[in-house]
């Protein structure tokens, strides 16, 4: 599946819900995910290289957790992310598969969800990720096989600025990061 996705670090968390409540729009309860995030062994950025990710998550502390698997691949000339997910019975069978196809460990993320589905394809997440200072916004989009990907694009720019962000942020979570990270090793 093809997915647009725009994420900014939220402003003004307060302001953002008054936003959602005038519009009639509720966040969703608090979704609790892990993931363990996947590179190939000859990664590169920027070169449209594939990451697994495997998730946890739990959205009822009285029910299981669910876990999934993605493929996830940025497109860099396009900005869109080809995304396939499966659901996974065992997590640590999966584990050792994404090993023995040569695929290295690089990050954990941890993060608390809420969410909002504008429509069946346009999702709002606001994420407060363990690690990283602030929330996050962030807005996924499927795209559609006709589709431009530009008006698309234009639309969630839209959708970012109505939310009154300014700035937005091209880098995944594990990306931050490892980013934050680095600034403490530097001497």
């Amino acid at each position: 599946m093809k997915k647009l996705i725009v994420k900014s670090r939220l402003t003004d968390r307060s302001w953002f819900d008054r936003q959602m409540a005038d519009i009639g729009q509720e966040m969703s309860p608090v979704v609790w995910l892990h993931e363990r995030v996947y590179l190939p062994h000859d990664y590169r950025p920027a070169q449209n290289m594939p990451r697994l990710v495997l998730r946890t998550e739990v959205r009822q502390t009285d029910q299981p957790a669910v876990y999934n698997m993605y493929l996830k691949r940025h497109i860099e000339d396009s900005g869109v992310d080809w995304v396939n997910k499966t659901t996974i019975g065992d997590y640590t069978e999966a584990s050792g598969i994404i090993h023995q196809l040569g695929f290295r460990k690089v990050a954990e993320v941890s993060r608390q969800r809420q969410e909002i589905w504008l429509d069946n394809r346009t999702a709002i997440f606001v994420d407060v990720v363990e690690g990283l200072d602030g929330v996050f916004l962030k807005i996924e989009a499927d795209l559609d096989e006709n589709e431009s990907v530009e008006a698309l694009r234009v639309d969630l720019f839209g959708i970012l600025s109505m939310l009154g962000q300014k700035t937005f942020l091209m880098q995944s979570y594990f990306e931050l990061i490892k980013d934050e990270i680095q600034e403490y090793l530097i001497p």
